[in-house]
């Protein structure tokens, strides 16, 4: 075996099961500072805020305690968010929350982390303007849930959820797999879906629904700040009841500089008009696309039984785990398995080199897939009662938190290696 192989298989045992990730508005631009008495209370703290949702937020952790707190700020302003950590129960408690509480700048938030879990403890502290109460052993996600909801905007809408797909190189079919993952959730769960086609020069979304649409997304991220709801429903093609486009230009008669903030921007206005945004990213490693992928509630990485591709899916789920670390691990589909007389890796020797079991492998169709392309039409309006067409409701189902029962593998099963009801990652 080459050097290459070698360190391409080379990966950490299997992950546990893991729920997909949870959708949360990102916290704004807010000071955070946190006094802990405890060590392990910090470290959680501070995995906390590396999380994604808080990357705008500055967090800065101390020991100490309240009484570090009080001396802090008898000379200091107050941050806008303070957490501290306090032993203490009953009347000792609130008297250095009493401390906390004179030295504190109107409009600074106070979150506790306590050792009781005392239902009377927690009412008497909000009593006493305490914005939350956490009892410890902490998890991150703890912290990041508790500092959402004290910046969400009540009157706000809620976000949907997610989901960026991208191959491991070019060719994996990584965007037919996301506008049919698309079209399943739309068709078969009755949620409405937004594919969003990142791919300007050469997206083939418009193709595959077969809809050539005169305005797009690229006309919402060359002018950001005039995109709302009438301009979006400008912009969108209506595919069906449930599922709608944002579909790129696919013209190569202008250059496309993306900007990373426009297309957060335009992203997230439309995640508020929708339960799930599908985003389909190009094969180009740029600021841009590294943001936007790291940003996505789910990811899912298409690959193909080589050598290229397992080293690339095993790079991109390295750096999940390194910045993700409160997420799901991305989802992986093996496509185009059994393509004749091309040597591959085996699926079984895949999954255990990235350390991620596949969520989805497809054999090679080149008939069905091949048709559904020139007819501008999904594997699900040509085969209905197909096994591609079944791993795609799989995936979708996953996707969405929903249960999903693989089918019983048999022969040339698309779930040979499906052994579980939800993915591990």
């Amino acid at each position: 075996m080459s050097t290459a192989r070698k360190q391409a298989m080379e990966a950490p045992p299997m992950p546990e099961e893991d729920s997909p990730s949870p959708v949360m508005k990102p916290v704004p631009r807010i000071t955070i500072h946190a006094f802990c008495e405890l060590p392990e209370t910090g470290s959680t703290i501070q995995r906390a805020g590396e999380d994604r949702r808080l990357a705008k937020a500055h967090l800065t952790v101390h020991m100490g305690g309240i009484k570090a707190a009080v001396e802090q700020y008898q000379q200091n302003g107050t941050p806008n968010l303070i957490l501290v950590e306090t032993k203490r129960g009953g009347a000792e408690l609130f008297s250095d929350l009493a401390a906390l509480a004179e030295v504190c700048d109107a409009g600074t938030k106070v979150v506790v982390v306590g050792h009781l879990n005392d239902v009377s403890v927690y009412r008497e502290m909000i009593r006493q303007g305490v914005n939350e109460y956490l009892v410890t052993p902490l998890q991150p996600m703890q912290i990041v849930e508790a500092v959402s909801r004290l910046y969400a905007d009540p009157d706000a809408p809620p976000i949907g959820r997610s989901i960026a797909f991208m191959g491991a190189k070019g060719g994996t079919g990584s965007s037919t797999i996301a506008h049919n993952v698309g079209w399943c959730i739309s068709t078969r769960m009755q949620e409405d879906v937004i594919i969003t086609d990142l791919d300007l020069p050469f997206g083939t979304a418009g193709l595959d629904f077969n809809q050539d649409p005169a305005q797009g997304i690229a006309d919402a991220l060359t002018t950001p700040e005039r995109l709302d709801d009438v301009l979006l429903d400008r912009l969108l093609v209506k595919c069906s009841d449930h599922l709608s486009l944002f579909a790129a230009p696919a013209v190569l008669d202008r250059e496309f500089d993306m900007d990373g903030e426009a297309c957060e921007s335009v992203l997230e206005i439309v995640r508020s008009t929708v339960p799930c945004v599908v985003i389909d990213l190009p094969h180009v490693w740029s600021g841009w696309t590294k943001k936007l992928l790291l940003a996505a509630d789910d990811i899912v990485i298409t690959a193909t039984p080589d050598l290229a591709s397992l080293r690339n899916t095993k790079n991109i789920i390295d750096l999940a785990r390194q910045l993700r670390a409160n997420d799901a691990i991305p989802h992986v589909v093996i496509n185009q398995v059994g393509v004749p007389k091309r040597p591959e890796i085996p699926v079984k020797d895949f999954a255990q080199a990235i350390g991620v079991e596949p969520t989805l492998v497809l054999p090679f169709n080149p008939a069905l897939f091949g048709t559904a392309a020139n007819n501008g039409q999904m594997v699900e309006e040509l085969d209905p009662k197909g096994k591609t067409t079944e791993g795609f409701r799989f995936l979708a189902k996953q996707l969405c938190g929903r249960q999903a029962e693989p089918a019983k593998p048999a022969g040339s099963s698309i779930f040979p290696f499906l052994k579980r009801l939800t993915r591990k990652g």
